[in-house]
């Protein structure tokens, strides 16, 4: 029944559009009807029980239609390229980095003329962050939109970004854009419509005249940051309304009961895609979907929402990959590839904040017994979607790891919680870590960690007290949780300072603006003249970028590290050691054995468990990293204090 009802309204929308500008539409058209039953099925789970909703689904064909008719005929060829090469992007050839643009390189422009930065070090997917317009003292670092088709104005204009696209892609460089997907700024036109009264804009968010349904709303839903922005209304005075804002009280939640919220996000994400993105990042996709009773997260029609993002997307720009920004429960991130699938039929890619969590676990307790049960209870990906695995990132640190697995380890959570977060601020009586506390919630005890890598791991302390040994200690820890993400499965992600060891710097603390946001403490601006040592044999800069630039080519040269669903996890008896397998996926003969030590002290792994599992038959294996011989004793194998091993035989 609804197929036959989706082909006739199908028809009825293709004899609309009457296309005669001489662009040819046979793909869109072959796309459109490859996907049309799928889209018509959601919108109608979505929107159905309107009266409005043949004119709503018509006009969301007419947007697919005429994004598709503005993308350039370059971009085309790229569609077809991926849609015949659907797996390109699990190779593991791809090393990805994320900026500020105007942190980095203060513009558009002048991100162009350092690319030479990201090839020296073999990054090829660059993802920039928001750059788009924001009131310039509301801005949460570029995620308060005011306008989504505008480029802020002291970084460029759109010409410059689609100018930046095309460079990247003479290098075959990917760029990664974002796309804010959860809400606006209260400046954006949208709002200055509704707050003038128009009834129309007013249904873009959720607004309420009396505190009734909101404090309903506050029943079940969390404080998103406790400290900065208690609660989750703001009451807005020219309205005389009470408006959703999860995030700030300057951000309103957009409300995606409403299809035309959705039609003008697939509009603006098709604009974006049409300037040169490979790659949009969703922001907050977990709070998509508001209802009351609930926590107001992951929600399944937040999961149908991004379905249909990504099947007009498929019509219209299929080479454009999606992203899930949903830092969320283990049990959760999966979801957000898409459930009961083979490929991802939401985002092809998503943050691997679990991994991430039990990195810094690491960090503090110098052992690998909690990142061996998290990542033994790592949620399945589908096969045709891949994690991004990263240290750090312009967010905090949330110690988003399953109680569960904290308990099957020894610990008691709120307890381990509690050292994890003293650890990293530098309370702990023996901690070297220089972070800063984010969204501390006085009610509960939670909060979360700010700061760089480098002054996270104690090289901030280790250069005050002049401790060379301690430097030494914090460049090879730098250097040991790099060699995880690079050789995990995924895409690795580097954070734009993390190659020449930046600190943490405090400078945010005389900005009004900025001052209650210890974020900003790893958002400084790019140090040049600290780059510029990475060339100096010796300097902290040099020890950490030459390293970092040599895995990062050894990885591309490793087939092992395509991520096809080819990683074993080895189960050994050393609690301080994480050992896993990557295998070639067009040879299984081919494997690299990852052998790593977060423990400050040598550790001896026997050697039958190794031989048991296919490793050290001749008694020796080559480390690729350092090019060296590694030979068994007679009963064990020697792994040296914060190192991480690539095995082959």
């Amino acid at each position: 029944m609804y197929e036959q009802i989706s082909h006739a309204l199908l028809n009825d929308i293709l004899a609309e559009l009457h296309i005669q500008n001489g662009v040819s539409m046979r793909h869109f058209y072959t796309r459109l009807g490859a996907n049309f039953y799928s889209i018509y099925s959601l919108f109608k789970l979505l929107y159905g029980q309107r009266d409005d909703f043949a004119k709503q689904m018509t006009k969301l064909v007419q947007i697919m239609a005429q994004r598709y008719r503005e993308r350039s005929p370059e971009l085309k060829r790229t569609d077809l390229y991926r849609e015949k090469h659907y797996n390109w992007f699990l190779d593991q050839k791809w090393v990805a980095m994320t900026l500020y643009c105007d942190r980095f390189a203060k513009n558009i422009q002048g991100l162009q003329k350092n690319i030479p930065y990201f090839q020296e070090l073999g990054i090829n997917i660059l993802h920039v962050m928001p750059m788009l317009d924001c009131p310039p003292d509301k801005s949460d670092g570029g995620y308060a939109v005011r306008d989504f088709y505008r480029i802020a104005p002291d970084l460029g204009t759109i010409e410059d970004v689609e100018n930046l696209a095309q460079r990247l892609h003479k290098r075959e460089m990917l760029l990664v854009l974002d796309v804010v997907v959860n809400h606006t700024s209260d400046e954006h036109v949208w709002a200055q419509k509704a707050r003038s009264g128009d009834p129309v804009y007013q249904d873009y968010y959720y607004v309420f005249d009396s505190r009734e349904i909101p404090d309903q709303f506050e029943e079940t839903m969390p404080e998103i940051f406790p400290e900065t922005a208690p609660g989750n209304f703001t009451w807005c005075e020219e309205m005389g309304k009470w408006v959703m804002t999860v995030f700030n009280t300057y951000q309103w939640d957009l409300n995606y009961h409403n299809p035309s919220v959705f039609i003008e996000m697939v509009d603006i994400l098709l604009f974006w895609a049409n300037r040169g993105a490979d790659i949009l990042r969703l922001d907050a996709v977990a709070f998509l979907w508001k209802k009351l009773g609930t926590r107001c997260q992951n929600e399944q029609e937040a999961h149908l929402i991004l379905q249909l993002m990504k099947d007009c997307c498929q019509v219209a720009a299929p080479g454009v990959l999606f992203i899930a920004e949903a830092i969320v429960a283990p049990s959760e991130i999966a979801k957000y590839f898409g459930e009961d699938a083979i490929n991802a039929k939401e985002c092809e890619i998503a943050y691997n904040a679990t991994l991430m969590a039990l990195l810094w676990d690491t960090v503090a307790t110098k052992n690998a017994r909690l990142l061996k049960q998290g990542i033994a209870s790592l949620p399945h990906k589908l096969e045709r979607a891949t994690w991004l695995n990263y240290i750090r990132c312009h967010d905090d640190i949330g110690l988003g790891f399953d109680d569960a697995d904290i308990r099957a380890v020894g610990y008691e959570p709120a307890a381990h919680r509690h050292f994890l977060i003293e650890w990293f601020t530098g309370r702990y009586p023996t901690s070297n870590a220089r972070g800063l506390p984010f969204g501390e919630n006085t009610k509960t005890g939670d909060a979360r960690i700010s700061g760089t890598l480098a002054s996270l791991v104690g090289l901030e302390a280790a250069q005050a007290a002049g401790d060379e040994a301690a430097v030494e200690a914090a460049i090879r820890t730098i250097v040991l949780l790099h060699s995880i993400i690079l050789s995990f499965g995924g895409i690795p992600l580097l954070y734009y300072g993390d190659a020449i060891g930046t600190l943490n710097n405090l400078e945010y603390l005389a900005d009004s603006s900025k001052a209650q946001d210890s974020r900003w403490a790893h958002r400084s601006v790019f140090d040049w003249d600290k780059a510029a040592r990475r060339h100096q044999t010796g300097t902290v800069e040099h020890r950490i970028f030459s390293a970092l630039k040599h895995l990062i080519a050894l990885r591309k040269k490793l087939p092992a590290f395509a991520d096809v669903d080819n990683r074993q996890l080895l189960q050994l008896d050393n609690p301080y050691v994480l050992a896993f397998s990557r295998t070639d996926p067009q040879c299984s003969r081919n494997q690299v054995l990852v052998v790593a030590n977060f423990n400050d002290a040598d550790q001896s792994l026997p050697l039958a468990p190794l031989q048991h599992y296919g490793f050290f038959h001749a008694g020796t294996m080559k480390d690729v990293c350092s090019n060296q011989t590694i030979t068994a004793g007679e009963h064990h194998v020697s792994i040296p204090a914060l190192t991480c091993y690539w095995l082959v035989a």
